[in-house]
């Protein structure tokens, strides 16, 4: 298995990040739509959405949304809130799911680099590309691996109902790594996180000849993107004709 098959299946990673601003989330959801002008007649895919959240925010405001993810666990969890126009199910993201059937792509909150090899990037905008409707959006919310790899903390610790997760994180060949290591029940568990760190130049590369940048920006507010100061590098691509 690959590690995010793993971790991300796990109720341990849920449990490690449950602490996550919501409020945050749905205030950059009615951003993006403000920003992108979507209209409710518009079909959005948010891949990689994990247990839903963002999706379920966009189908409040009147979206159809296709909410895709690998982690069987999480697509369980996500199902419970479907309806005519609000649909989730287990998928790749390498892979494609439906061609020439989305206006607008999200993927959020740092989903994307996952894999071994940095060509595999590659293979996900190529599914992506196939998947939009022509001049369709990509929008992607990434870490700002200039940042972070300057900032990054090797070790800490965090107690999250009472369970103490004990994490050390490094950087080596291009790759943000997080080791998880913590004991519960009177079991030990070890998780990782890999994480490619991708700058908007390994994007602009990736992207050729499929995709164009129309913008970037360094925060959920849609603020100026900054290479030192920023913490998120968000890219809106917008499909070529080939």
């Amino acid at each position: 298995m690959e590690w995010f098959e793993e971790w991300f299946d796990s109720k341990y990673y849920h449990i490690l990040y449950k602490n996550r601003d919501e409020a945050e989330a749905e205030k950059f959801i009615h951003k993006l739509v403000q920003y992108l002008g979507l209209k409710s007649n518009q079909k959005i895919l948010d891949l990689a959405c994990g247990k839903g959240r963002h999706a379920f925010y966009l189908n409040q405001l009147g979206f159809d949304v296709v909410g895709l993810d690998l982690s069987e666990k999480s697509i369980t969890h996500a199902k419970q809130f479907e309806n005519d126009k609000l649909t989730f199910d287990i998928h790749d993201m390498r892979e494609v799911y439906e061609e020439n059937s989305f206006d607008v792509v999200l993927n959020l909150f740092t989903s994307f680099g996952y894999f071994q090899k940095i060509e595999e990037n590659r293979k996900v905008l190529e599914s992506i590309h196939k998947q939009l409707k022509k001049e369709g959006k990509l929008l992607v919310d990434f870490m700002n691996s200039k940042k972070m790899t300057k900032q990054l903390i090797p070790y800490e610790t965090k107690t999250i109902d009472g369970i103490d997760f004990y994490i050390t994180k490094d950087y080596k060949n291009s790759i943000i790594k997080k080791e998880i290591k913590f004991e519960t029940n009177q079991q030990q568990f070890s998780f990782q996180e890999k994480v490619q760190a991708l700058s908007i130049d390994d994007f602009r590369k990736i992207s050729e000849k499929l995709f164009i940048i129309k913008n970037i920006f360094g925060n959920y507010d849609l603020g100026k993107y900054d290479e030192k100061t920023s913490d998120r590098l968000i890219i809106e691509f917008q499909k070529t004709d080939n």
